[in-house]
């Protein structure tokens, strides 16, 4: 079902409402009969877009609330969230920062609401990875992640003006001898102390890059 402006070929062009076989609903801009423009997109599910279309696709700036109740607020190309945008979780956790390929990618900041501490450093395909710092109520890490794991030099920063530096080590896993049904977790990395100093200017890239890696490409679902 469709009501609003046409072209002179008949197709949908400017200003519409329309109801899509699937229950879904538009009412915005259209352009040689595809969403283009601004426009408001109500799924059955309780999902809902408002923002800018290009061709039938969300494109550039618009607000995506999901059905558990979390929010995209930022930037789109083809579809995907990517660029700068702020997600707020079910949770009450939220996400500032760059995003590529629908997933956080680049420099952002993450808090956690139960427990106020803050990630603010460098993501990869949505894993923290990269320097960063991980900012608690009285006291904050320095350091690189890997995999979403803190690995390698770093300091941990006290508000009472000290720090303490060491490292993170991986643990090596024990063969057992039995086969097991379950792979184990891997082991958390260790942090090993060095030394505890007066506060000193360092900042994670002073740090030899562990990995380096690339956004992969997300296909569409």
């Amino acid at each position: 079902e469709y009501e609003g402006d046409r072209n002179s070929e008949g197709e949908r062009h400017g200003f519409g409402k329309a109801r899509l076989p699937n229950g879904d609903t538009y009412e915005g801009e259209y352009e040689r009969g595809l969403r283009s423009g601004r426009g408001t997109y109500r799924f059955k599910n309780g999902a809902l877009y408002t923002g800018t279309y290009l061709q039938n696709k969300k494109h550039g700036k618009g607000v995506f609330f999901y059905p558990d109740g979390s929010k995209y607020v930022g930037d789109w190309v083809h579809d995907q969230r990517q660029g700068y945008g702020e997600y707020l979780y079910a949770n009450g956790d939220t996400y500032t920062g760059e995003w590529a390929n629908n997933k956080r990618h680049g420099q952002g900041t993450y808090v956690y609401k139960d427990t106020g501490s803050k990630y603010v450093g460098c993501w990869v395909n949505g894993i923290q990875d990269g320097p960063a710092e991980l900012i608690h109520l009285n006291h904050r890490f320095k350091g690189r992640f890997l995999s979403g794991k803190p690995l390698g030099h770093g300091k941990f920063i006290f508000d009472i003006g000290c720090e303490q530096h060491g490292e993170y080590i991986q643990p090596v896993q024990e063969k057992e001898e039995e086969e097991e049904e379950e792979p184990p977790l891997p082991l958390e990395p260790i942090w090993k102390v060095s030394e505890i100093t007066k506060l000193t200017p360092w900042s994670p890239h002073d740090e030899e890059p562990l990995v380096p890696r690339e956004a992969d490409a997300v296909t569409e679902e």
